[in-house]
This record gives structure tokens, sequence and C-alpha cells, in this order.
């Protein structure tokens, strides 16, 4: 009863562990994204226009400029074209109209836990 119980997590694992995502990140190297973010326990929706080069960003009326930095099709980084600040993005999955990605700081701080976070944006162009 072990052993067949064993084979067939030993299986299901296998498997498992052959599933990769979804990931044509080509498609959204460019083109202009809204997403939602929260401000306390409020979702608000922004908007973003990247191309090769910037991502300019509009939310809370207020638009925010950004450097792009390609490392492959899936990995980038932004830099705050007045703050300096860099952050680092990771597409890990992808859909007909959206990608999910992880994002963290591009820094490293050695004072500072590094946090990472999920989030989805949605292609409209």
């Amino acid at each position: 009863m072990y052993k067949k119980f064993f084979l067939a997590s030993l299986s299901l694992l296998l498997f498992q562990s052959c599933y990769q995502p979804e990931r044509d990140c080509a498609l959204y190297r460019t083109g202009t994204f809204k997403f939602n973010y929260e401000i306390g326990d409020t979702i608000k929706t922004g908007r973003f226009v990247r191309d090769e080069a910037y991502s300019v960003d509009y939310y809370e009326d207020q638009i925010d400029s950004a450097t792009v930095r390609w490392f492959n099709d899936c990995e980038f980084v932004l830099q705050d074209i007045n703050s300096k600040v860099a952050i680092q993005y990771k597409i890990i999955s992808t859909t007909d109209s959206s990608y999910t990605f992880q994002y963290k700081s591009a820094v490293k701080d050695p004072n500072k836990k590094l946090i990472v976070k999920t989030g989805t944006a949605y292609k409209i162009n």
C-alpha cells in the first residue's frame, strides 16, 4: 500500500516539476498597459506607456518617467529619471492580454530586508 502511494506521489511530483508557465515576454516589451495598485484600503487603476528606452507612468494625476534597460525578453530594470531609484522586474507568466511580474529594488541594501512583490499588467494597446 505504501509503495503505491509513494509511486503515485512521485509521479505527481515529476509531472508538476515539468510544468512551466507560458512566457511570451517579447509581446510585452512595448505598448500601453493598465495595472491596479493599492493605496491604503483603496484599489486604483494606473496606466503606463513603454517603448524600448522609456516608461511613462500615469497615476493619481501624476506623471512619472523612467528609463528601461532590458536584460532579456523577460527581465528589465526601470530607473526613475528624477529620483534615480531603480526597480528590477521579471515577467513570470503571460496570457494573450496580460503578464504577471515580480518586482523588487534593484539596489541591495544590507540594512533592509529585500521585499519581492507581484503584480499584473494588462496590455490595452
